[in-house]
């Protein structure tokens, strides 16, 4: 069984899975000083005291997680979520009209017995309210708390438990999916909640962590491990996440993790695992990340990023080969979204940007992350290649549109280049026609060529190679020669795989 990311929302109610086995929890946490959380008030001065640690060569390694679970376990709180009543289908699979009894006939001495059946049974939809559970935990006394976005997505009515068995009502403050943080608001106007505080120093690889949680339903569960990694790439947007092994399980989503100072160090999002349970490996959203997001919740419920409008991936080296780049580094622009900022400015499909606003751009992830850090409106100068020459170009950016914004979104138009055949590529090249007509369309790959390995293949369109869109078989020749001619050893070709455009760099055989 492939091991999968699998986010956790908890338990839903029975006999629905989970779309998504959710992921962490994280409950208290490591253990040495104390966080001042006292049992009258907030916990937002933290006591100087220390508890039991004993100092090693290495710095100091907790006798007991106790004295700070102690502490911050009072502002770790289960998450119960309804999320309305859906109808539910005859378990059975099948079907028969509303108000009827299936296959038995009024004057059946067994109708009586078929029309007292549930309605279920009887082939009709029931409504039923589905249930989640998940962890968060309180930020500050009157009653912020913080928890993942998948496990309140949809929710009609929140629930916050304390582990003192303290229930208040919740409403929703605001939600970011590209982190999947929420901000929920306990009601009822009490200000003297015990809670906890975010970390301003990022941990270390190796260093204890504590975890506090909600798993399966359980209740505040408490686990402890180390943080395993940094900078882990996850999948999910352009954010790095904190790998820890501290056991986290289904529920446990958006609990914190602690460092030894009793400070929440990262949220708990998502596990990795071939079971849906947990193997020793959990991702949490870093607390830099988390505090800044939390920020703009707070003051207005939406995080505002700044948008740029492409599609882009990363340069590798036969990448950086084809474009004459001395390094594998920057993000290459395989689309631009129209209408959108970098389309307006000018930014073109093939264009290699190099930094914005005088930053390196390292890869793909990098630039998505830069762009984003910026605010709707602002104006950033992007250096890109383009050719053979850099230029700078002046992008005003947009508002990062939600998703179905960005799926109305529509890419430039297309080029229109046709075909040829190339052995310098490993490819048997025809003139597209049809759905095909705006380009060269692959035909046959040589099993043996560098196109072969870079997952070209049959049915593929090529629309420019190397930056010159090629409209017959002989432009796409002359465009590899003049390519050969600056002694380079790569091709980048633009190529449409299905509704996929992307571009690939192929290796040129020696003549």
């Amino acid at each position: 069984m492939t091991p999968t990311f699998s986010q956790h929302n908890a338990t839903r109610g029975r006999g629905r899975r989970l779309a998504f086995a959710s992921a962490v929890s994280a409950l208290a946490l490591v253990g040495a000083v104390g966080l001042g959380l006292t049992h009258s008030g907030a916990l937002a001065q933290l006591k100087a005291e220390k508890a039991d640690s004993v100092q090693t060569p290495f710095g100091r390694a907790p006798l007991s997680f106790a004295d700070i679970v102690e502490r911050v376990k009072p502002a770790v709180v289960s998450i119960q979520v309804s999320n309305g009543a859906k109808l539910a289908s005859n378990p059975k699979g099948g079907g028969t009209p509303r108000g009827t009894v299936p296959e038995v006939p009024e004057d059946s001495p067994f109708y009586e017995f078929f029309k007292r059946l549930p309605p279920e049974f009887r082939g009709q939809p029931t409504p039923r309210p589905t249930q989640a559970q998940g962890s968060g935990f309180v930020i500050s006394p009157d009653g912020f708390v913080v928890t993942n976005n998948h496990v309140i997505d949809g929710a009609n009515k929140i629930t916050v438990n304390f582990d003192q068995d303290n229930k208040y009502e919740a409403e929703l403050v605001g939600t970011d999916a590209r982190t999947d943080l929420a901000l929920l608001k306990i009601k009822g106007g009490k200000s003297n909640f015990n809670f906890v505080k975010f970390a301003d120093k990022a941990p270390r690889v190796g260093d204890w962590v504590v975890a506090v949680g909600n798993p399966f339903g359980l209740g505040g569960t408490v686990t402890a491990g180390i943080v395993s990694a940094l900078g882990r790439d996850i999948g999910s947007g352009p954010y790095d996440y904190m790998q820890i092994d501290a056991a986290v399980n289904r529920g446990n989503s958006g609990g914190p993790t602690f460092n030894l100072d009793g400070e929440v160090v990262g949220v708990n999002t998502a596990i990795y695992s071939p079971s849906g349970g947990n193997v020793g490996i959990a991702f949490a959203v870093p607390a830099k990340v988390a505090t800044e997001v939390i920020a703009q919740l707070q003051s207005g419920g939406t995080v505002s990023r700044g948008w740029l409008g492409v599609k882009i991936q990363n340069v590798d080296e036969d990448t950086a080969a084809s474009l004459g780049l001395g390094e594998a580094k920057g993000a290459l622009v395989s689309e631009v979204t129209t209408p959108g900022p970098a389309a307006e400015a000018g930014l073109k499909s093939g264009d290699a940007i190099l930094s914005v606003n005088g930053q390196k751009v390292a890869d793909s992830r990098d630039l998505a992350r830069q762009v984003a850090g910026f605010a709707p409106g602002s104006r950033v100068d992007v250096r890109i290649l383009r050719g053979q020459k850099e230029q700078s170009i002046s992008v005003k950016l947009g508002t990062f549109p939600s998703a179905a914004q960005l799926a109305k979104a529509e890419p430039t138009a297309k080029e229109d280049p046709k075909t040829t055949e190339l052995d310098q590529l490993g490819l048997t090249l025809a003139p597209g026609t049809g759905p095909n007509k705006e380009g060269v369309l692959i035909t046959e790959v040589d099993g043996n060529s560098n196109a072969a390995q870079k997952g070209l293949k049959s049915g593929d369109v090529i629309l420019e190679v190397g930056n010159v869109t090629v409209k017959t078989p002989d432009e796409v020749a002359n465009a590899v020669k003049e390519v050969s001619k600056l002694g380079r050893t790569a091709v980048l070709m633009r190529v449409k795989s299905g509704d996929q455009i992307r571009l690939v760099p192929v290796q040129l055989k020696k003549s």
